[in-house]
């Protein structure tokens, strides 16, 4: 009897251990991990691995020793940044310019998806967007050469442009003040087209009974109309 009973009473199951576990989980979502793979890689290549040279900015970085063997110099960089003589005017430039990027480059691509969204004639809108979102894919050598073009002091378009007026040629170049200008505008130039594509895509998600509400009240129609437009910018800002 006693025998009976030890051999039918139940025993301890043992427990999957935990790598078995994680393996069995790899397995079984295999395929959702291939998918996100490159997306894991991209961001261990190119964005957390280059963060092992940040130490660069506290050592003597020598190229024969390589980022590791380097002398460890601690904030002697930056103290030799913060006392120097031009430091002030370097941060004043930097955050001047930084603000008006941000001034100018926030508003344009909208503005930019807005006087799209009102061009009826879909092939002639395709050919805009196409035209204002090319210089994006041009390197900044390029751009500033065709900027160059532009302003050229000797044979630029703007240049010959204004002899032929009679007026004198202008060395955009040689004024310190028109750089700011000719640093953000240009930058604008290359990235609007190809930041308003996100508004676009906002733009045309506006149900077209709304527009259709908006031109039967005739006297609230831009309010309607800006109204939605600016409800479906807002998740993009």
């Amino acid at each position: 009897m006693d025998a009976r009973l030890t051999s039918s009473s139940p025993q301890p199951v043992s427990k999957p251990s935990r790598w078995k576990h994680v393996k069995r989980q790899l397995k079984r979502n295999i395929g959702l991990y291939i998918i996100i793979s490159p997306a894991v890689l991209y961001f261990l290549i190119w964005h957390y691995w280059p963060m092992y040279g940040v130490q660069i900015a506290f050592k003597d970085f020598m190229p024969g020793l390589g980022v590791w063997d380097s002398p460890w110099v601690g904030f002697e960089h930056f103290e030799r940044l913060f006392d120097a003589y031009y430091f002030w005017t370097i941060l004043k430039n930097t955050i001047g310019i930084s603000l008006y990027g941000l001034l100018v480059g926030i508003p344009a691509p909208i503005l930019l998806a807005l006087l799209f969204n009102e061009i009826r004639v879909r092939k002639f809108r395709s050919f805009a967007q196409t035209i204002s979102y090319a210089p994006h894919f041009i390197s900044v050598v390029v751009a500033v050469g065709i900027l160059f073009f532009f302003i050229s002091p000797t044979n630029g378009v703007i240049n010959s442009i204004l002899v032929s007026f009679g007026r004198e040629p202008l060395d955009f170049l040689a004024e310190p003040s028109n750089f700011w200008h000719l640093y953000v505008w240009s930058g604008v130039w290359q990235g609007v087209g190809w930041s308003s594509l996100i508004y676009s895509a906002a733009i045309s998600g506006i149900s077209p009974d709304l527009y259709e509400a908006a031109i039967w009240t005739a006297p609230a129609n831009f309010g309607e109309s800006g109204i939605s437009r600016f409800q479906v910018l807002c998740p993009p800002l």
